[in-house]
């Protein structure tokens, strides 16, 4: 099944990718730099906010534009149109995070061939594992995604292993005194 997705969240860049549906990928969020071959997709978010703001200057002008109601993320409806998409792969979870779910799926009302919107909210390890699931079956592969499950689970415990030794250790310590 070969779809038109463009995918406003990184983290649904790097699955899709994992999954081989790579190809199918033709728009990705202004964020969107891993794999590598994501950089080269369309580009259909911008950053509202000016360049060149220290981190307590983003911080003031993301805490404005929240109060005010502003996004600080804006998508580029016009190149989402041109892209044709099938699927589009957002998120609902936070509104400083990405572009509104709601501005997305109203969009893609309006858009010819009405593209089916996913949401990803991950906010557990298992969530985001079950994610993989979701886009193996929106994309048709279920094989890759079955595959993929116990790979990216067993990396990131890998990678998480020793930080959480660490920290034990560290806890350890201070409850002896020595730290």
């Amino acid at each position: 099944m070969l779809v038109r997705i463009v995918t406003l969240v990184p983290h649904a860049t790097e699955l899709l990718f994992a999954l081989g549906a790579g190809p199918e990928v033709v728009g990705v969020t202004h964020e969107c730099d891993y794999p590598p071959a994501a950089q080269r997709r369309q580009r259909v978010t911008r950053d509202t906010l000016p360049p060149g703001l220290s981190a307590a200057q983003i911080d003031a002008a993301v805490r404005e534009r929240t109060l005010r109601g502003e996004a600080i993320y804006e998508l580029d409806r016009e190149a989402l149109a041109a892209l044709r998409p099938d699927l589009i792969v957002t998120q609902a979870l936070c509104p400083v995070c990405a572009v509104s779910y709601e501005e997305v799926a109203t969009l893609a009302q309006e858009l010819p061939g009405k593209p089916r919107v996913i949401a990803l909210d991950p906010k557990t390890l298992g969530e985001t594992l079950a994610d993989v699931g979701t886009l193996a079956q929106a994309t048709g592969r279920r094989e890759q995604g079955i595959e993929l499950v116990p790979a990216r689970a067993s990396a990131r415990a890998g990678v998480a292993r020793p930080r959480l030794r660490g920290r034990a250790l560290d806890a350890a310590a201070d409850r002896a005194g020595r730290r």
